[in-house]
């Protein structure tokens, strides 16, 4: 009876690291698509702030006559938006905001009003929290204030 004893030869170590390499690109190329994925669902999933815009310039005010902007949004997710909180950069500045939850295609608001108390240039935020699972969404007010004639 004869007995064949595997001996490592060339070929045997080719096909060894062959099939380790293939191995490392399906364990890699699984990992990228199963993250690629979770992510395209979580962009699907939930609330979706959709802005008509992140930022207003008044232009040239006069002193003490404040000013007040309308930031509009739609909630564009499958599930409805609240607004957690949301506040001015500085005192200067009172923003107000939709308190109910937006329902999925609706529209919502957050505004913000500036005093206009000091002469100069101003850039002002207003910071927005909610339930969409994204950063703050940051607002932004410029103009310039001149005194009044």
């Amino acid at each position: 009876m004869e007995t064949s004893i595997l001996i490592p030869n060339k070929t045997n170590k080719i096909m060894k690291k062959q099939m380790m390499l293939l191995a490392s690109v399906a364990f890699i190329t699984t990992v990228f698509a199963t993250t690629s994925v979770i992510g395209k669902i979580a962009e699907l999933a939930g609330p979706l702030f959709t802005w008509e815009s992140t930022s207003h310039n008044f232009g040239v005010i006069e002193k003490d006559k404040p000013v007040e902007h309308l930031f509009n949004f739609t909630n564009k997710g499958d599930v409805p938006l609240i607004i957690s909180s949301v506040k001015a950069s500085c005192g200067c500045t009172v923003a107000n905001y939709s308190k109910e939850p937006i329902a999925p295609g609706k529209t919502g608001f957050v505004s913000a009003r500036y005093n206009a108390a000091k002469v100069g240039a101003f850039n002002k935020t207003v910071t927005v929290m909610a339930n969409t699972g994204n950063d703050a969404i940051v607002l932004k007010l410029s103009g310039e204030v001149t005194a009044a004639e």
